[in-house]
């Protein structure tokens, strides 16, 4: 049988009552991308008069989505470059060769990005055909 002290804390403050610990939006969600800090943009930004409380939610999973899927072709483009770390070179060719985000971002520039590597067909020279003489081409009737 414990003794009555045992369970009472016999000098001091005791412990502290149980404060349960709070749980940020972006945890509750399973985000990474900070959903509260959304939602302030959403309100301050006055896109519309009210705000829903699951739209910074939605938008921040949307957001996420798209940062995850550009950083995992751009790092396929710097691991093909034999490169340790993404520039903004790679982070073009990623967006540039994938159609959807190439649709999406069409009219954005990224900076330091160059061009993709393209040489017109009418630039490139002419494949030689053995058996034919390949010389100019005449009309015959």
């Amino acid at each position: 049988m414990p003794s009555p002290t045992a369970t009472k804390s016999v000098g001091g403050r005791g412990k502290a009552p149980k404060v349960p610990k709070s749980v940020s939006r972006s945890q509750k969600a399973g985000l990474q991308f900070p959903v509260g800090r959304i939602a302030r943009f959403l309100k301050k930004g006055r896109y519309a008069q009210r705000v829903g409380s699951g739209s910074p939610v939605y938008l921040s999973a949307v957001l996420e989505y798209l940062a995850a899927e550009l950083l995992e072709l751009a790092g396929n483009a710097a691991r093909d470059n034999k490169k340790n770390r993404i520039v903004p070179r790679h982070i073009q060719l990623a967006v540039r060769n994938d159609e959807e985000l190439s649709k999406l971002l069409r009219s954005a520039t990224i900076a330091n990005g160059g061009v993709l590597p393209n040489i017109h067909q009418n630039l490139l020279p002419k494949k030689i055909v053995k058996g034919k003489e390949s010389g100019s081409v005449s009309q015959e009737f």
